[in-house]
């Protein structure tokens, strides 16, 4: 029994009609990624939301709680993390900074350095906006058997890897 159709079929479909002389595989297959983007993308904002996080914040409290305790890091290696600008990192962390989340602090190990240092309050927003996250990304993925999942994610970390190499 094949699968029911979706939209991407529909469109396809006419394309098919409209433009026999193309190949829409690349369409069949990206045009579904682009689709499910969507999702996730309203899925991570309701999750951030909820947890009263901007996703530019939620990217820097994630590294410093990725990073393990004392949840404290460097500007330089949140700009690594978070691959935005110094002047763009300057302005989140003041964000952080102005809201509780985050402290500036001396790094011990340089005196002239600076840490980045979550507080409680930003520990708590993170570790709710992550639990919530994955909640719904475990949502979207419902139709999927486990071993779906995992074949999914082995396909498309073989087409990222190319991007990920290319990227500044």
């Amino acid at each position: 029994m094949d699968a029911p159709h979706d939209e991407v079929d529909r469109i396809v479909e006419d394309w098919r009609r409209e433009r026999p002389d193309l190949d829409f595989s690349p369409l069949e297959v990206l045009s579904r990624v682009g689709r499910l983007a969507k999702h996730l993308d309203r899925a991570r904002r309701t999750a951030f939301t909820r947890s009263e996080l901007e996703a530019s914040e939620f990217d820097v409290l994630a590294a410093l709680r990725r990073a393990g305790e004392p949840f404290a890091a460097s500007p330089k290696y949140l700009l690594q993390q978070t691959l935005v600008s110094s002047g763009t990192m300057t302005n989140r962390i003041d964000r952080l900074v102005g809201r509780g989340l985050v402290e500036r602090r001396t790094d011990p190990h340089d005196g002239r350095g600076i840490l980045v240092v979550m507080t409680p309050a930003g520990l708590t927003r993170v570790d709710a906006a992550i639990t919530r996250l994955v909640d719904a990304e475990a949502e979207l993925l419902g139709a999927l058997s486990p071993a779906d999942r995992r074949r999914l994610s082995a396909l498309l970390r073989t087409l990222s890897r190319d991007f990920d190499e290319l990227a500044p």
